[in-house]
């Protein structure tokens, strides 16, 4: 390691814009925070690399590799970078940590909701990295959304090519009849998950059945969607936070737009 930190300086260190801008604003910079370019440029060396592609954020560290191999004698590799794609709330890029993200093994009706989802500007943004269409398709899709046609066909034909690339064509077509009816006519999946809650006989909070079900995460994420009215019983929308589901329940419980399940409280 300490071979490998002779390699590259300080100086060259500090020419990456994140380091150089809390450096100038005398803000702390560790050491190891150094170590991570150096480890994923020897990563090149020890692979002899030819070409190496990342993410636009990734240019400084790709650029290390290239350094590292000319001290080692080797042929610097070719740096490719691509665009990040920003997540589905279209702020932050698409991260799983930051849970905006749509994950290419998920099931295809969560696929194509998530697809569904991201705004009408966003959208062009994911057809343009993502689409196997050609350019001139999308400058078609966009001349004719400009002259009036509706951004959710175009959305539709995109979620739809999405789901048949990882699940198949078929998935692709009841994925869009699964959300054709969810959400256009607010019906509820003909497969609606069966759950049961143990409650040792007793009222239980929906906050804790919500959890206990699997439609939240936890029961603050339970007590957020109540009060953003994004919890529904039998259809009816619940509003109050300390409600209790006496035992023997039987109710079809939603959450926001994509979970539902019929849940039993035991």
């Amino acid at each position: 390691m300490i071979r490998l930190a002779a390699k590259y300086t300080v100086a060259r260190m500090l020419e990456r814009d994140d380091f150089a801008k809390r450096f100038k604003s005398n803000q702390p910079i560790a050491i190891h925070e150094f170590l991570y370019p150096l480890a994923q440029g020897y990563d090149s060396v020890m692979m002899r690399a030819d070409v190496e592609l990342g993410g636009t954020d990734q240019k400084f560290n790709l650029l290390v590799g290239r350094e590292l191999q000319r001290e080692h004698g080797q042929e610097p590799q070719v740096v490719l970078t691509m665009p990040l794609l920003e997540g589905t709330a279209g702020v932050e890029k698409m991260s799983k940590s930051l849970g905006n993200y749509v994950g290419i093994t998920e099931p295809p009706n969560e696929i194509f909701g998530k697809l569904m989802s991201i705004s009408d500007p966003l959208m062009w943004r994911y057809v343009e990295l993502l689409s196997f269409r050609s350019l001139d398709a999308v400058r078609a899709w966009r001349a004719e959304v400009d002259a009036g046609r509706n951004p959710r066909e175009v959305k539709v034909l995109f979620a739809k090519e999405i789901v048949e690339r990882f699940h198949g064509r078929a998935a692709a077509e009841a994925a869009h009849a699964e959300f054709e009816a969810r959400f256009r006519r607010h019906e509820l999946p003909a497969d609606l998950p069966e759950v049961r809650v143990a409650g040792g006989g007793e009222p239980q909070l929906l906050t804790q059945v919500l959890k206990a079900a699997g439609l939240t995460a936890s029961t603050s994420e339970a007590l957020r969607m109540i009060e953003q009215g994004g919890v529904k019983l039998d259809g009816a929308r619940v509003s109050d936070r300390n409600l209790r589901l006496p035992a023997g329940t039987t109710a079809v419980l939603q959450v926001g737009k994509r979970k539902a399940a019929r849940v039993t409280v035991g």
